[in-house]
């Protein structure tokens, strides 16, 4: 799979290229930074786990890491964020402008990858992944500062914003290779389980992990009053003294500063919502497992099991 994902990484940094200077140079801070290309990767070793022999599959992989870099340089602009893969964001070096109109340029490169494909069916499941991950962000901007959000629009929101594109991102073997409707189901169920376990830890080290280990300001959600699990089961569980921190710190009227965020992380560890938010992050990391157990034993096989403990090792 090395050289699958070496062409992938040909693709992509042929399609950053510009004659305007700014495309390459912003687009390569954010996308050669060390990113693990995770999606990518999983749409290359489930074409090899069905027996898929075209290159297809490099094409949509490409389109897939561009559609995960985009957000990341929008989501960065909207919420303030200074720090990204260990590195100042892009707004922070370029402006806001220039990293909206650069990450509009890498939607832009997608979608064209996808319609060179010709597979109308990736095609169209991309280009619906594409509008659930931006609903998505916008169902989690309106729940901002609202406790009332609840477990069900807090699973609604990460399956939309995050685990639909890793869900197509393995389906998407499936289908360029003619599989059976079995065969799609169940890769979309791995890559969405491992979507949901990976977001479920993001939402958990947000707390708990430092700068350098999340390559992103820890805290960060807190700051921008993000409700994610943690913050649903301590309000949930929590005596009214628990319940009027969350109140006054996640509608603003408390500072959320370093000494709000160290309060925060004691009522989440000491009652369980810490720990609870990551056993969910393993349930569908082995949900995530057990779906592709059917297919024969293999190599990739056994790489597609250790990502999906890859998603919930990084606590």
């Amino acid at each position: 799979m090395g050289d699958d994902l070496r062409i992938v990484n040909d693709i992509i940094r042929r399609r950053m290229q510009s004659e305007v200077a700014l495309i390459p140079t912003l687009a390569g801070h954010l996308i050669d930074s060390g990113g693990k290309r995770l999606r990518p990767m999983l749409t290359l070793a489930c074409a090899r786990l069905v027996g898929y022999e075209g290159t297809l599959h490099h094409s949509l992989a490409a389109a897939i890491e561009f559609l995960h870099s985009a957000p990341l340089l929008h989501d960065d602009v909207v919420d303030g964020s200074s720090l990204r893969r260990g590195r100042k964001t892009a707004n922070l070096v370029w402006g806001n402008r220039a990293t909206i109109f650069v990450g509009d340029f890498l939607l832009s490169q997608s979608f064209e990858l996808m319609i060179e494909t010709q597979s109308s069916r990736a095609i169209e499941l991309l280009s619906r992944a594409t509008t659930k991950m931006v609903r998505g962000e916008i169902d989690q901007l309106g729940a901002a500062r609202r406790l009332a959000s609840n477990e069900a629009d807090y699973y609604g929101v990460i399956n939309a914003k995050t685990a639909d594109l890793f869900a197509v991102a393995c389906r998407m073997a499936a289908v360029i290779a003619g599989q059976n409707e079995r065969r799609e189901a169940a890769l979309d169920s791995y890559g969405r389980n491992i979507g949901i376990a990976f977001q479920l830890v993001d939402d958990a080290i947000d707390y708990t992990s430092s700068d350098a280990a999340m390559g992103k300001a820890a805290g960060d959600d807190f700051r921008e009053g993000k409700v994610t699990l943690p913050v649903i089961l301590s309000y949930r569980d929590g005596d009214p003294q628990v319940r009027r921190f969350w109140q006054d710190v996640i509608s603003g009227r408390t500072p959320a500063d370093e000494a709000a965020l160290e309060h925060a992380l004691h009522l989440l560890e000491t009652r369980g919502a810490i720990a609870e938010t990551l056993a969910r992050a393993r349930c569908h990391a082995e949900a995530a497992k057990k779906a592709i157990q059917y297919f024969p034993d293999s190599d990739l096989k056994t790489a597609l099991m250790e990502a999906a403990d890859f998603s919930v090792s990084r606590t």
